[in-house]
């Protein structure tokens, strides 16, 4: 049943309480703010009623009693990675992501206290420099957060059931349905629960001793969860813990928020191991790969994935794949890729020994080896990681990419991974690939249905029903990893018998007497409960459509706390498309209307999404595309006007500048704000008194005949001038000076284009949606650039990362001859270059003591992140790259237009930089700098500036 798209208006009363709770803004019924937040990375969508997010745990607890008065469903959510359709409502979802991101390291990295809004990757970097990490290894690190990991006792590669977050948690804070809050490291905690919850605690205790009576209850349980396994709730609680307090926190663990709300949780952490090796083993049929994982495992194997058949087809087409792989002749063929980790490289070597030693007596159909190297480990892990992303984006317009996991004891997965091929053979599912973490008898499996297809939903109905047979005949676990959710609900019964599912149902009842929590996850009695809620995938965009919805992209975007994300932004998209095919006109107006401020306006159009984005949607160039189909003629002719005078622009900006210089900073600020209201926001930046001062004029054309590389000064260096950083130097340089005095210094002779003065990398007009003036730029500048360079002999070389990477995105406005020489361009940036030609020839006179450095987005694309820090662990003996780092959104002018956007962007970044004071504060890009000087209140400048001033 695909859901409709509309959903019950809310109680005004209910509203009205809600609001009343704190700041009104928290709380959203907009219908482009619930279409995005009823989205996640599953199969299923309900349309909240209203969307609230929470600040701190008092707040949830007064939000669970006002639900309870108004009888109003609640969804707690945080990343929405998960899969199962654990993270809808069609009542009250609690936004528990954008306030809840705290992290704090305990005993030298031995313990962890977190919220749920902390995804697994920042956590990580804050222990990282104490070599720990968390135990649950999800492969969705980079987004999933640590109230999903406790919410689906996550698992992953390497954790087995050891390390999930079941075993590793020590203590949480938690709230009750009733808004009672325990925080079980409490001395006192088990005797709070039993004088504010009496029943709970007293239907906990007789659970407890109800199945530890009951010795084959006890036996199922055992089995259960010997295995990994996200099934129902975790009964063994009542099994491994006494006090109704520590079985409750352990219950809450794997609940999929059907229980309560967990605000903070302490983890005891595990060693992170630095040293690791990496082997693809190929085998030429499936039981002879499952036979090998006893003496893998014996041998020390931390990781061992499983890849099928059709997965090793996949692979093959990967231009990182081995020649020897990418010519094997593929009939039944397994791989294993296997990996050692240990705590020093000594210990490797030992198990490196006895790793060699167990495949020299495989049988192999592919000459393997272990490597160390750290590409060659990257390009192996690649391909595993990339099945998924190769056939997400591969699957039929219109379909949706469906992962699935299970797991059975290890001596049955020859038996279960054979007969599951068979399976998907036989309903159709021919591109299905299987793989999964072999040491743990867990697969994974993703097939490409059409859900809007009444005879497909069909058919994927009677294909679940197989693999449940399939899955509970093998004495398995119907799910791993992803959690019940809608998925597996009505299956529950079935996997854990009467009488447990009957203990699972008494825990429900105790926990949340209402029944509002999550109600339909975990526990349900509809039958088809796994086949309602379906979500369409309309087409929308080539561009977009092969999204999955999964959200990595959403930690790396700027505007992530302000506006909307690239899911968001995708998902806004696909809602406009389903209101307008169903006639909803009112609808689907107000949700274009939201869409031109949310998604086109505010976004920062970095790309970074793409580099996050399992199927490489670049979200922030369909947005600069909106920006060009929105621009009207008028507005395109202006574009070209400005790339036809651009020198003259320029420095009519620069004179703009000294005026503004001379005014009342108080003055200034009013009066662009008045600007603003009375035109737009769009067109009007916001000046404050962090106005830079206008910058020198940019370098006279030359053209030595020695020259080495022709150097592209950014325009923007030339209208914004650099800043002074106290106790550096005497005074401010700016990149530009900085950089021809270091390669003066380095007898480094540069070329500069003839016409410098009108010339640019486009950036501007790119991203602005300014199509004809782009263009005509991009024809102008490397016309220019190409007869300074001598034909592309000499390197190009800019010294605003920014700009460095538009000049490298100027071959798509090119054409014929142009498009074909461009091709033979080496653009560098000037971080890259100073690294590889000038500092060989220089001497650091000095080193300060720290630096704290601030990559751009631009590095990131650019690749040149390493040369920026190299750079500056020349200049000090410590470097800092915030662990809470991301792209300022500043955007050229974003930050000016949308100032809200860059105060998002950088507010964990500036909290995290407060808590100590640097020496120097760097980037490679004004605007950056000029956005982190703005959030930090710290002066940023060009790292070739403090080079410049070390070096002489």
């Amino acid at each position: 049943m695909i859901v409709d798209t509309t959903s019950a208006p809310l109680d005004a009363a209910a509203l009205a309480a809600l609001r009343g709770l704190g700041d009104p803004e928290d709380v959203r019924t907009r219908a482009g703010d619930l279409a995005v937040m009823a989205h996640d990375a599953s199969h299923y969508l309900l349309y909240p009623q209203v969307v609230v997010t929470a600040r701190h745990t008092a707040h949830v607890a007064n939000l669970l009693r006002v639900a309870e008065d108004h009888n109003l469903p609640v969804t707690f959510r945080s990343a929405g990675t998960s899969l199962s359709g654990q993270a809808g409502s069609a009542g009250l979802l609690i936004d528990t992501r954008r306030h809840f991101r705290g992290i704090t390291v305990l005993d030298d990295g031995g313990r962890v206290r977190s919220q749920p809004g902390a995804t697994v990757r920042s956590v990580n970097a804050r222990l990282a420099q104490h070599r720990t990490r968390l135990g649950p290894d999800p492969a969705s690190e980079a987004a999933c957060t640590v109230g999903g990991v406790i919410a689906n006792n996550s698992s992953g590669m390497a954790c087995g059931t050891e390390l999930n977050a079941y075993e590793t948690v020590e203590s949480m804070v938690l709230a009750l349905p009733s808004g009672t809050v325990i925080d079980t490291a409490a001395p006192d905690a088990d005797e709070l629960l039993r004088e504010r919850e009496p029943a709970l605690w007293a239907g906990l205790a007789e659970l407890r001793d109800h199945v530890r009576r009951d010795a084959a209850l006890v036996v199922k349980l055992r089995h259960q969860f010997s295995m990994k396994n996200t099934m129902g709730y975790s009964l063994h609680a009542l099994l491994d813990h006494d006090q109704p307090v520590d079985i409750l926190s352990h219950l809450l663990i794997g609940s999929e928020g059907t229980l309560g709300f967990v605000s903070e949780v302490t983890f005891r952490t595990v060693p992170a191991h630095p040293f690791a090796a990496t082997a693809l083993l190929v085998f030429a049929s499936l039981d002879r790969a499952t036979d090998a994982l006893a003496g893998l495992l014996a041998a020390g194997a931390r990781t061992i994935e499983l890849l099928d058949a059709a997965s090793l087809r996949v692979v093959q087409r990967d231009p990182q794949a081995s020649a020897d792989l990418a010519a094997l002749i593929v009939e039944g063929h397994t791989a294993l890729l296997v990996e050692l980790q240990a705590p020093t490289v000594d210990v490797l070597e030992e198990e490196l020994v006895r790793a060699r030693t167990a495949i020299a007596t495989l049988d192999l159909s592919a000459p393997a080896g272990f490597t160390v190297d750290a590409t060659e480990r990257a390009a192996l892990w690649h391909l595993r990681k990339g099945l998924y992303t190769a056939v997400a984006a591969a699957r039929p317009p219109g379909t949706t990419a469906l992962l699935e996991d299970i797991v059975v004891p290890l001596d049955l997965l020859t038996r279960t991974t054979g007969r599951l091929i068979e399976l998907l053979a036989e309903h159709g599912y021919d591109d299905a690939v299987i793989f999964g973490h072999a040491k743990d008898g867990n697969l994974h499996f993703m097939i490409t249905p059409r859900l809007d297809d009444p005879a497909e939903v069909a058919r994927y109905e009677a294909f679940t029903e197989d693999l449940v047979d399939l899955v509970l005949d093998a004495d398995g676990s119907l799910k791993a990893e992803h959690g019940t959710g809608r998925i597996m609900a009505p299956y529950v019964r079935r996997q854990f018998g009467d009488e447990l599912y009957e203990v699972m149902q008494r825990v429900k009842a105790l926990c949340d007497p209402t029944g509002l929590l999550n109600p339909g996850v975990i526990l349900s009695d509809d039958p088809k409960a796994h086949v309602a809620h379906l979500k369409p995938a309309p087409l929308v965009d080539p561009a977009v459509d092969t999204c999955v919805e999964c959200g990595y992209c959403e930690p790396v975007c700027p505007s992530r706390d302000v506006t909307t994300t690239p899911r968001q932004r995708i998902v806004l998209m696909r809602e406009i498309a389903l209101a307008e095919e169903r006639g909803e006109t009112t609808r689907a107006a107000e949700l274009h209307q939201q869409f031109g401020h949310d998604a086109i306006d505010t976004c920062a159009a970095d790309s970074m999404c793409m580099t996050a984005c399992p199927v490489l949607i670049d979200t922030g160039a369909v947005m600069k595309r909106m920006r060009a189909e929105r621009a009207g003629a008028v507005v395109q002719r202006v574009g070209a006007l400005a790339a036809g005078h651009w020198g003259g622009a320029v420095a009519s900006l620069r004179a703009g500048l000294r005026v503004a210089e001379a005014m009342p900073p108080q003055l200034l600020s009013a009066g662009s704000r008045a600007a603003r209201r009375a035109l737009s926001h769009n067109l009007v930046p916001r000046i404050d008194a962090d106005l830079p001062v206008p910058g020198a004029r940019r370098p006279t054309p030359s053209r030595p005949a020695d020259g080495v590389a022709v150097f592209f000064p950014a325009c923007i260096a030339s209208l914004f001038g650099p800043a002074r950083a106290p106790g550096v130097d005497d005074g401010p340089l700016g990149a530009t000076a900085a950089f021809l005095a270091l390669c003066s210094r380095a007898g480094l002779p540069l070329a500069v284009p003839d016409g410098i003065a009108g010339l640019c990398c486009g950036t501007p007009w790119a991203s602005k949606g300014l199509t004809d003036g782009y263009q005509q730029m991009a024809q102008r500048t490397f016309d220019a650039v190409w007869a300074a360079s001598r034909g592309g002999l000499l390197p190009v070389v800019c010294e605003a990362s920014s700009c460095t990477l538009g000049l490298r995105e100027i071959e798509p406005h090119l054409s014929g001859e142009s498009a074909e020489r461009f091709r033979s361009l080496r653009i560098v940036d000037a971080t890259t270059f100073v690294r590889s030609d000038v500092l060989p020839r220089l001497t650091v006179s000095r080193r300060l003591d720290s630096v704290a450095v601030h990559p751009t987005c631009s590095s990131e694309h650019l690749e040149s992140t390493a040369d920026l820090t190299a750079i500056a662990e020349l200049c000090a003996k410590e470097v800092v790259i915030p662990t809470t780092w991301s792209c300022c959104g500043f955007a050229g002018d974003r930050g000016m237009l949308h100032p809200e956007v860059t105060a998002g962007a950088t507010a964990a970044q500036a909290a995290e930089l407060a808590e100590r004071t640097f020496d120097a504060y760097v980037s490679s890009n004004r605007p950056c700098e000029m956005g982190m000087s703005r959030a930090t209140g710290q002066t940023y400048r060009s790292i070739l500036e403090l080079l410049e001033t070390l070096t002489r």
